[in-house]
């Protein structure tokens, strides 16, 4: 039992000023495997209170101070991996397997990355008479989501400490195992005390009180978009900025001179991995109206293949959902598919045979799914894949755009030039062109109601600073 009931303020494990304990549950089992507390309004306070003590100090640290900072981290990081990795697949149900060499790699991969944008990175350039330059923005308000925990936790508190500037995290509360596990790491690597702080709880009382304090300058939210409006709202009283990267419904566009075995089945797993639980997993697949039935049957085999099992089960590629509220929702969503008259391909409702408990659900494929289906305008976020045949290119744009997301999109082509043009046309943050893996340097962020702002590289650490410009601080 994972006992994770205090939080780490102003450099130092401290019990919550009104404890109120919460189970944390395996959704492999629904049975608690830990208890963490919920903290209050005045937890946020003596957080903020102490990041706020902490800047003027850590702001004036030098950019190898906090390189260095950051190269321990991910040397501790390293010392503790399995640790988080086997905490990840314990609160979110991620197998195995894909906890060790995706979730927890995601860590390491960000520090990485950071790393080497901060070492690429230019605070101050001269223009005629006057010199810009980029200055910490103060006290960051970290708020992450339970699907990719380590990752988003890591690609916000990295680009922070790298840009001086102080912070308070609140994990969510669903799986927080490893956000508690990744601030011992911090404290064992030797952040400053104050520098980062972790107050767990839920959103309407600890991510509202984060977004409302006077003295957090900047929040990061990654979450739903209902839950972003929440926060936008709750951060416009005291004019701070606020970064989101929210929901998603990305179009993977095949067009009808790509490999469709190849291509399909290449896309299907991308939609099923991690359980179907990623804002941009490529849920919406486009394919050329007469070459339907064949992407259809390519998809299905893909779907029988992902074995759902136990997170520690061999073979398992799929885990569970993480929660029943989760389970309940897309099992909702696939009976509206069903209820409005899209073909079930493989999959449906129910667990799949053999799973009676926990939040399993079987790998679903639909077709002949029109873009005005629910299906196909909701984010799902389980292993639901929609495929939508098009009669030509332009319909094809068309629709991949007909969505108010934009975080995403996924084209493919047995021609490069073609590919290029058409994902130059698409309206979303990312475009992966031809099977292009993710790419931690990269700016990730979306477009219409998938947010603002960008995380990663070098684009990560610009959130986090503000703009100087020094007038006359040379004379012509």
């Amino acid at each position: 039992m994972y006992d994770f009931r205090q939080f780490y303020i102003d450099g130092e494990w401290v019990e919550p000023i009104d404890p109120r304990e919460f189970d944390v549950i395996d959704p492999a089992s629904e049975e608690s495997i830990g208890k963490i507390s919920l903290g209050s309004a005045a937890d946020v306070d003596r957080a903020a209170l102490a990041a706020s003590r902490a800047f003027d100090g850590f702001a004036q640290t030098s950019l190898d101070q906090r390189r260095d900072l950051l190269q321990r981290i991910l040397e501790v990081y390293a010392q503790h991996y399995d640790e988080i990795a086997a905490a990840i697949s314990d609160e979110m149900g991620a197998p195995t397997v894909f906890a060790l060499k995706a979730q927890a790699a995601t860590g390491s991969s960000n520090l990485k990355a950071t790393i080497a944008a901060l070492d690429a990175f230019e605070f101050a350039h001269d223009r005629g008479t006057m010199r810009i330059v980029r200055e910490p923005i103060g006290v960051c308000g970290l708020i992450t989501p339970w699907n990719w925990p380590i990752n988003q936790i890591v690609c916000k508190v990295a680009p922070a400490i790298a840009t001086g500037c102080t912070m308070v995290l609140k994990p969510s509360e669903i799986a927080p195992l490893s956000g508690y596990l990744f601030a011992r790491v911090l404290d064992e690597a030797g952040v400053p005390p104050g520098v980062f702080n972790l107050v767990n709880g839920d959103g309407p009382t600890v991510g509202q009180a984060i977004c409302s304090h006077p003295e957090v300058d900047f929040v990061s939210f990654t979450g739903s978009t209902r839950a972003g409006v929440l926060v936008a709202q709750a951060a416009a009283p005291t004019v701070k900025r606020v970064a989101q990267e929210l929901g998603g419904k990305s179009a993977n566009i095949i067009l009808d001179d790509a490999d469709i075995p190849r291509t399909v089945t290449r896309g299907a797993f991308q939609c099923f991995s991690n359980s179907g639980q990623s804002c941009d997993a490529p849920t919406r697949m486009l394919v050329p109206a007469g070459r339907h039935d064949e992407a259809a049957e390519a998809a299905r085999a893909a779907a029988e293949k992902s074995v759902v099992g136990h997170p520690r089960a061999a073979g398992t590629r799929l885990g569970p959902v993480v929660s029943q509220i989760q389970f309940d929702k897309i099992q909702g969503l696939i009976a509206k598919g069903i209820e409005e008259g899209a073909t079930l391909v493989a999959g449906g409702p129910g667990r799949p045979e053999g799973l009676d408990r926990g939040y399993y659900v079987r790998p679903t494929v639909f077709s002949g799914v029109s873009n005005e289906m629910t299906i196909a305008r909701e984010e799902i976020f389980g292993p639901v894949l929609s495929i939508l045949p098009y009669k030509d290119e332009a319909e094809a744009v068309a629709i991949a755009n007909d969505t108010p997301y934009g975080l995403s999109a996924y084209i493919s082509s047995g021609d490069p030039q073609r590919s290029r043009r058409v994902a130059l046309q698409l309206r979303t943050g990312q475009v992966h062109i031809d099977g292009a893996p993710h790419d931690d340097s990269a700016p990730f962020g979306g477009y219409k109601q998938s947010g603002n702002g960008r995380e990663c590289g070098a684009w990560g650490l610009e959130e986090y600073l503000e703009t100087k410009a020094l007038l006359g601080y040379h004379k012509g």
